[in-house]
């Protein structure tokens, strides 16, 4: 009996995890495949697709973890060996991804993405083996070799510069143009930045030198921070709108190297393997309840 009720329990969660994954997945691949390809210049506040390359400066750029290539994102893994005869089995034993903007471009315009919390498939994704806990650098004797040896597995994704990007996510725009003057709000700002450096606020306006700002050698300071807010204002206005791309919340976050159709057809894969799994548990079921005659009382 307790076998029967392991079995019931174990094809339940089937019917029910499958049934998750195939709709998560399905309802992915459909709003991939419904949403329409945006251009930054012109793209929507809000959720929205767009296709271009990821953008840098490898100079400029961070560094993978455990090869040190310099790229726009990164996510490692490192695995440890455990156990002894057949019961060996790699378990993880670190893991962390990249939370690190980077500059997105489509000929339009461009972008800063965010990519926390994204669903990140990258083009570039490196497993070796070796018998470091964290390796130094990947060599070709090394990396060859390591497919023979080594008690530890490394595994390392990345995004790279000049390589397309698929993404899809929440655009938001912030420029001066947009924002407006608000001038009690950029005079505050300048005067509390002048404030923190006071003797030389005195310096530049306390023109009887007595120590301290009269009437008089306040105003004048507050009229030339109003000449000095301006000039930034105009300045911001001449460097345009600032893009962003971020986790819109509840609606999916996906940056793939894969194009749409691609893509679309490996959520569509997805998909089927849930599908299955509930087919699977729906018989295991079925199967269990017919042998106990559980279904025939």
């Amino acid at each position: 009996m307790q076998e029967a009720i392991f079995v019931l329990l174990l094809s339940a969660v089937g019917v029910f995890g499958g049934g998750f994954w195939f709709f998560r997945n399905l309802s992915r691949a459909r709003l991939l495949e419904d949403t329409p390809t945006s251009k930054i210049r012109s793209a929507a506040q809000g959720f929205v697709e767009l296709y271009g390359t990821v953008q840098g400066e490898p100079e400029a750029m961070q560094k993978a973890p455990l090869t040190g290539t310099p790229c726009a994102w990164w996510r490692f893994k490192i695995e440890e060996r455990t156990g002894s005869g057949n019961k060996r089995e790699w378990r993880t034993v670190e893991s962390e991804v990249s939370g690190a903007s980077f500059l997105f471009a489509d000929g339009t315009g461009t972008c800063m993405i965010d990519p926390r919390g994204a669903d990140v498939k990258p083009q570039t994704k490196q497993v070796w083996k070796g018998n470091q806990r964290h390796p130094l650098r990947v060599d070709t004797l090394s990396f060859i070799g390591s497919f023979f040896a080594g008690e530890y597995r490394y595994t390392e994704e990345r995004l790279h510069a000049g390589e397309p990007l698929y993404a899809l996510g929440h655009f938001s725009s912030h420029g001066a143009a947009r924002e407006g003057f608000n001038e009690a709000q950029e005079v505050g700002s300048v005067v509390r930045e002048w404030k923190q450096d006071y003797p030389a606020l005195l310096r530049r306006f306390d023109y009887d030198r007595n120590g301290e700002l009269d009437e008089q050698e306040w105003t004048r300071m507050r009229q030339e921070a109003s000449w000095e807010a301006q000039k930034r204002f105009k300045s911001r206005l001449r460097q345009g709108d600032q893009h962003r791309l971020a986790d819109p919340g509840q609606l999916p976050f996906v940056l793939s190297s894969m194009g749409e159709d691609e893509l679309a057809k490996h959520y569509r894969w997805h998909a089927l393997a849930g599908f299955v799994a509930v087919l699977g548990g729906t018989g295991g079921v079925i199967w269990i309840c017919l042998k106990n005659g559980w279904l025939l009382g």
